[in-house]
């Protein structure tokens, strides 16, 4: 993993994007569920923040399965740094995808370096993943069904 990250502000929150841990759900830029005036993969760059509100940036990061895109609030970030999830961890499992892992978790990976993440992560459980530990959509592909 490169560990490398976007960001792209408005002014008042700034979304940050890790291609690493993008699982191609579309949550973010479907037309139903998402917001696809600031999310659009067919345009770069390909987050546009100004095109919404910032609750509505807000909302819509908090439903991204893969931890990909998360946010913070820049007057935060001035005075505290980042912020963590204050949350009980709930692991769930959804058919025929990842492990979804909510809540603030230690992830140690096969080389023995160790990584925090906030909010949701998602966990490859089809074993095709070319992103391992973490779920990068593979199980769509390849009609992983459990």
């Amino acid at each position: 993993m490169t560990g490398q990250t976007k960001k792209y502000s408005n002014g008042e929150v700034t979304i940050v994007w890790n291609p690493d841990l993008c699982m191609h759900s579309r949550v973010c830029w479907n037309d139903v569920t998402g917001l696809p005036a600031v999310f659009n993969p067919k345009v770069r760059p390909w987050i546009k923040p100004e095109a919404a509100t910032t609750q509505q940036i807000v909302d819509q990061i908090k439903k991204c399965p893969s931890g990909a895109l998360s946010y913070f609030m820049n007057a935060d970030e001035a005075t505290h740094g980042p912020a963590e999830v204050s949350a009980e961890t709930l692991v769930e499992q959804t058919p025929n995808g990842p492990l979804m892992v909510h809540g603030n978790v230690t992830v140690k990976l096969a080389d023995g370096t160790t990584m925090q993440r906030n909010k949701v992560t998602a966990f490859c459980r089809c074993g095709g993943s070319g992103n391992k530990p973490f779920c990068d959509g593979t199980h769509s592909k390849i009609g992983f069904k459990g």
